[in-house]
């Protein structure tokens, strides 16, 4: 197994500080958005832009780049936000988010950012289109070229993400990987009080997916976890990311209510002082 190096870790951890600031910030200006979602991806996303994919910021339309399907497209800011603190558009733009004629409106539309591989509004859309990637990439003999599809464990409520993972292990997609946001909430309250989804892997692996539960704010898992999912030959796989919730914010953490509001200022300066504070 591939290991990452605490010095890595390190690294991967102040620049995931850095983007919840970011997301912070550009929520605040915006006075609206997904917060919750948000802060509690911001490890994930760093890993994998940091990490994991193939792409180019100076060249986003490279073909040989692995593609992100970002199906729960309301936590936007945090992509937007890594993005930008990986090169593609400065980070000042951030603090457009949502505002009339900004590139960065409040669910990625590819029309007005090329580097977003496609455009998001209803759930449970982003996994059908993600395994249209895989089997088309197969056709183009991509072989080495990954597909990411990111999905919230609320959006698993929607019925035709079902048909598509049948879809996906009928022609062993094995270059497709997706990651589940398991934070247990969605916005009317708990995933198990809603509509319980229960043991998500077992799922999964009813229906001949290969995969594994992992803790998602944890740099050491998330490294162990892409490695296998990027090893696996013969499935496709997927990752249940346990994350929390506003994760970096104490007084926010695990609390549904944050998964669609925006902080004012003084929540804002509380959460950006607690986590300039944290030490690493």
């Amino acid at each position: 197994m591939e290991t990452i190096t605490d010095e890595k870790i390190k690294e991967l951890k102040i620049q995931a500080n850095e983007i919840r600031k970011s997301i912070i910030n550009m929520l605040c200006e915006a006075k609206s958005g997904h917060t919750a979602g948000s802060l509690g991806m911001a490890d994930i996303f760093t890993y994998l832009y940091k990490v994991a994919l193939k792409h180019k910021p100076e060249n986003p339309n490279w073909n040989d780049r692995d593609r992100l399907v970002l199906s729960n497209g309301h936590i936007c800011p945090v992509l937007y936000a890594t993005m930008a603190h990986s090169g593609y558009f400065p980070i000042e733009e951030l603090n457009t988010l949502r505002k009339f004629g900004s590139r960065l409106q409040g669910h990625p539309y590819r029309e007005f950012l090329p580097m977003i591989e496609t455009s998001s509004g209803p759930l449970g859309e982003g996994l059908s289109q993600a395994i249209g990637m895989a089997i088309a990439s197969r056709i183009d003999n991509g072989i080495n070229k990954k597909i990411y599809c990111l999905v919230g464990d609320g959006e698993l409520n929607e019925g035709q993400n079902w048909e598509a993972i049948m879809l996906a292990s009928k022609e062993k997609l094995n270059n497709l990987i997706l990651i589940v946001d398991r934070n247990y909430i969605q916005i009317d309250g708990s995933t198990e009080t809603v509509m319980p989804l229960g043991d998500l892997l077992s799922k999964f692996k009813s229906f001949d997916w290969n995969g594994e539960t992992i803790d998602g704010n944890d740099f050491k898992e998330i490294n162990n976890a892409i490695y296998n999912a990027e090893n696996e030959h013969e499935k496709p796989y997927v990752i249940i990311a346990k994350t929390v919730p506003s994760k970096g914010v104490t007084k926010w953490e695990g609390n549904y209510k944050w998964h669609g509001i925006a902080p004012n200022k003084e929540e804002r300066d509380m959460a950006i002082q607690e986590l300039n504070d944290i030490n690493f």
